[in-house]
Protein backbone atom coordinates (compact mmCIF):
# COMPACT_ATOMS: atom_id res chain seq x y z
CA UNK A 1 0.00 0.00 0.00
CA UNK A 2 1.18 3.60 -1.22
CA UNK A 3 1.80 5.63 1.79
CA UNK A 4 -1.72 7.74 2.48
CA UNK A 5 -2.56 11.52 2.23
CA UNK A 6 -5.95 12.71 3.64
CA UNK A 7 -7.84 15.70 2.31
CA UNK A 8 -9.87 17.36 5.14
CA UNK A 9 -9.75 17.43 8.93
CA UNK A 10 -13.32 17.69 9.83
CA UNK A 11 -15.91 14.77 11.12
CA UNK A 12 -16.10 12.16 8.38
CA UNK A 13 -12.11 12.80 8.04
CA UNK A 14 -11.66 11.58 11.49
CA UNK A 15 -13.62 8.67 10.55
CA UNK A 16 -11.74 8.17 7.96
CA UNK A 17 -8.62 8.03 10.13
CA UNK A 18 -9.81 5.65 12.52
CA UNK A 19 -9.87 3.12 9.44
CA UNK A 20 -7.00 3.68 7.77
CA UNK A 21 -4.94 3.28 11.16
CA UNK A 22 -6.76 -0.17 11.13
CA UNK A 23 -6.35 -0.97 8.24
CA UNK A 24 -2.08 -0.28 8.86
CA UNK A 25 -1.84 2.49 6.44
CA UNK A 26 0.75 4.67 6.70
CA UNK A 27 -0.43 8.16 6.97
CA UNK A 28 1.75 10.71 6.14
CA UNK A 29 -0.31 13.40 7.24
CA UNK A 30 -3.69 15.79 6.06
CA UNK A 31 -4.34 18.84 4.67
CA UNK A 32 -6.78 21.49 5.44
CA UNK A 33 -7.77 24.94 4.69
CA UNK A 34 -9.16 25.27 8.22
CA UNK A 35 -8.53 22.97 10.50
CA UNK A 36 -4.52 23.56 11.53
CA UNK A 37 -4.12 21.12 14.28
CA UNK A 38 -2.60 17.20 14.71
CA UNK A 39 -5.43 14.90 14.85
CA UNK A 40 -4.24 12.05 17.39
CA UNK A 41 -0.65 12.54 16.42
CA UNK A 42 -1.33 12.39 12.81
CA UNK A 43 0.48 15.72 11.53
CA UNK A 44 -1.17 18.74 10.14
CA UNK A 45 0.60 19.14 6.63
CA UNK A 46 -0.30 22.74 5.57
CA UNK A 47 -3.62 23.44 2.55
CA UNK A 48 -4.38 21.30 -0.25
CA UNK A 49 -1.12 22.79 -1.83
CA UNK A 50 0.98 20.91 -0.30
CA UNK A 51 0.06 17.72 -2.06
CA UNK A 52 1.80 18.72 -5.11
CA UNK A 53 5.25 18.41 -2.97
CA UNK A 54 4.34 14.60 -3.51
CA UNK A 55 4.96 12.62 -6.71
CA UNK A 56 1.65 10.62 -7.51
CA UNK A 57 4.05 7.90 -7.91
CA UNK A 58 4.50 7.73 -4.22
CA UNK A 59 1.29 8.08 -2.50
CA UNK A 60 -2.44 7.97 -2.76
CA UNK A 61 -4.93 10.54 -1.23
CA UNK A 62 -8.41 9.84 0.25
CA UNK A 63 -11.12 12.07 0.65
CA UNK A 64 -12.20 13.58 3.51
CA UNK A 65 -14.54 15.69 2.35
CA UNK A 66 -17.90 14.80 4.26
CA UNK A 67 -21.18 15.46 1.60
CA UNK A 68 -25.08 15.96 3.35
CA UNK A 69 -27.31 16.34 0.38
CA UNK A 70 -24.58 18.37 -1.72
CA UNK A 71 -21.55 16.38 -3.37
CA UNK A 72 -20.31 18.86 -5.55
CA UNK A 73 -17.28 19.98 -3.45
CA UNK A 74 -16.66 16.51 -2.61
CA UNK A 75 -16.65 15.46 -6.27
CA UNK A 76 -14.47 18.84 -7.38
CA UNK A 77 -11.71 17.56 -5.09
CA UNK A 78 -11.37 14.47 -6.63
CA UNK A 79 -12.13 14.91 -9.89
CA UNK A 80 -9.35 17.93 -10.09
CA UNK A 81 -6.58 15.76 -7.83
CA UNK A 82 -7.38 12.43 -10.95
CA UNK A 83 -6.76 15.00 -13.61
CA UNK A 84 -3.58 15.81 -11.57
CA UNK A 85 -2.18 12.44 -11.90
CA UNK A 86 -2.80 11.34 -8.47
CA UNK A 87 -4.72 7.98 -7.50
CA UNK A 88 -7.09 7.88 -4.61
CA UNK A 89 -7.40 4.36 -2.01
CA UNK A 90 -9.90 2.88 -1.11
CA UNK A 91 -11.48 2.68 2.93
CA UNK A 92 -12.69 -0.15 3.96
CA UNK A 93 -13.66 -0.79 7.75
CA UNK A 94 -12.62 -4.30 8.83
CA UNK A 95 -16.25 -4.90 10.30
CA UNK A 96 -17.54 -3.74 6.90
CA UNK A 97 -19.01 -7.15 5.70
CA UNK A 98 -18.33 -7.44 1.76
CA UNK A 99 -18.98 -10.10 -0.48
CA UNK A 100 -15.84 -11.06 -2.52
CA UNK A 101 -18.42 -11.30 -5.37
CA UNK A 102 -18.60 -7.53 -4.85
CA UNK A 103 -17.03 -4.59 -7.17
CA UNK A 104 -15.01 -1.64 -4.49
CA UNK A 105 -14.11 1.30 -7.18
CA UNK A 106 -11.14 3.23 -6.54
CA UNK A 107 -11.39 6.08 -3.81
CA UNK A 108 -14.94 4.23 -2.11
CA UNK A 109 -15.39 4.61 1.07
CA UNK A 110 -17.10 1.58 3.14
CA UNK A 111 -17.81 2.75 6.87
CA UNK A 112 -18.12 0.39 9.93
CA UNK A 113 -20.61 -2.37 10.12
CA UNK A 114 -21.57 -1.79 6.21
CA UNK A 115 -23.16 -4.65 4.70
CA UNK A 116 -22.26 -4.79 0.44
CA UNK A 117 -23.76 -8.13 -0.98
CA UNK A 118 -23.20 -10.33 -4.23
CA UNK A 119 -22.95 -8.50 -7.43
CA UNK A 120 -23.25 -4.74 -5.83
CA UNK A 121 -20.54 -2.49 -7.67
CA UNK A 122 -19.82 0.58 -5.64
CA UNK A 123 -17.84 3.39 -8.01
CA UNK A 124 -15.52 5.96 -7.54
CA UNK A 125 -15.26 8.22 -5.07
CA UNK A 126 -19.13 6.72 -3.07
CA UNK A 127 -19.61 6.83 0.82
CA UNK A 128 -21.13 4.08 2.30
CA UNK A 129 -21.98 5.13 5.59
CA UNK A 130 -21.88 3.61 9.13
CA UNK A 131 -24.32 0.39 9.35
CA UNK A 132 -25.70 0.95 5.35
CA UNK A 133 -27.05 -2.56 3.70
CA UNK A 134 -26.71 -2.94 0.42
CA UNK A 135 -28.43 -5.87 -1.00
CA UNK A 136 -27.41 -7.93 -4.01
CA UNK A 137 -27.36 -6.58 -7.82
CA UNK A 138 -27.21 -2.47 -6.73
CA UNK A 139 -25.15 -0.02 -8.49
CA UNK A 140 -23.96 2.85 -6.47
CA UNK A 141 -22.34 5.37 -9.25
CA UNK A 142 -19.77 8.02 -8.90
CA UNK A 143 -20.17 10.37 -5.85
CA UNK A 144 -23.08 9.31 -4.26
CA UNK A 145 -22.99 9.78 -0.25
CA UNK A 146 -25.18 6.59 1.30
CA UNK A 147 -26.25 7.99 4.93
CA UNK A 148 -25.86 5.75 7.85
CA UNK A 149 -28.57 3.22 8.13
CA UNK A 150 -29.68 3.52 5.40
CA UNK A 151 -31.23 0.19 3.89
CA UNK A 152 -30.88 -0.75 -0.21
CA UNK A 153 -33.26 -4.06 -1.73
CA UNK A 154 -31.70 -5.59 -4.15
CA UNK A 155 -31.58 -4.25 -7.56
CA UNK A 156 -32.00 -1.09 -6.75
CA UNK A 157 -29.62 2.21 -9.51
CA UNK A 158 -28.24 4.96 -7.83
CA UNK A 159 -27.65 7.62 -10.33
CA UNK A 160 -24.13 9.93 -9.77
CA UNK A 161 -24.06 12.48 -7.30
CA UNK A 162 -27.57 11.46 -5.44
CA UNK A 163 -27.17 11.48 -1.50
CA UNK A 164 -29.11 8.90 0.36
CA UNK A 165 -30.49 10.28 3.66
CA UNK A 166 -30.06 8.44 7.18
CA UNK A 167 -32.38 4.98 7.68
CA UNK A 168 -33.69 5.74 4.58
CA UNK A 169 -34.94 2.34 2.53
CA UNK A 170 -35.15 1.61 -1.01
CA UNK A 171 -37.08 -0.93 -2.33
CA UNK A 172 -36.07 -3.28 -5.09
CA UNK A 173 -35.61 -2.17 -8.34
CA UNK A 174 -36.08 1.55 -7.85
CA UNK A 175 -33.28 3.88 -10.01
CA UNK A 176 -32.88 7.08 -8.24
CA UNK A 177 -31.56 9.80 -10.37
CA UNK A 178 -28.32 11.89 -10.95
CA UNK A 179 -28.14 14.56 -8.00
CA UNK A 180 -30.84 13.64 -6.64
CA UNK A 181 -32.05 13.69 -2.41
CA UNK A 182 -33.55 10.94 -0.58
CA UNK A 183 -34.44 12.18 2.76
CA UNK A 184 -33.66 10.71 6.26
CA UNK A 185 -36.22 7.86 7.00
CA UNK A 186 -37.84 8.04 3.79
CA UNK A 187 -39.24 5.01 2.02
CA UNK A 188 -38.38 4.99 -1.97
CA UNK A 189 -41.30 2.70 -3.69
CA UNK A 190 -40.98 4.17 -7.02
CA UNK A 191 -38.20 5.85 -9.42
CA UNK A 192 -36.94 9.26 -8.43
CA UNK A 193 -35.89 11.49 -11.41
CA UNK A 194 -33.16 13.31 -11.47
CA UNK A 195 -32.40 16.24 -9.95
CA UNK A 196 -35.23 15.89 -7.00
CA UNK A 197 -35.39 15.52 -3.53
CA UNK A 198 -38.25 13.30 -2.07
CA UNK A 199 -39.14 12.41 1.76
CA UNK A 200 -41.61 10.65 3.78
CA UNK A 201 -43.75 7.45 3.82
CA UNK A 202 -43.90 6.29 1.30
CA UNK A 203 -41.68 9.21 -0.45
CA UNK A 204 -42.87 12.37 -2.83
CA UNK A 205 -41.36 15.18 -4.35
CA UNK A 206 -41.32 17.78 -2.21
CA UNK A 207 -38.39 19.86 -4.52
Amino acid sequence: MKPVILLGGGGHAKVLLDSLILQGHNILGFTDPQFQASIWGIPYLGHDEEIEKFSPKDIALVNGIGAVGNNSIRKKLFCLYKERGYCFAKVIHPTAIVSPRAVIDEGAQIMAGAVMQANVHICSNVIVNTRVSIDHDCKINDHVHIAPGATLSGGVQIEESAFVGAGAVVIQGIRIGTGSIVGAGAVVIKDVPRNRTVAGVPAKVIG
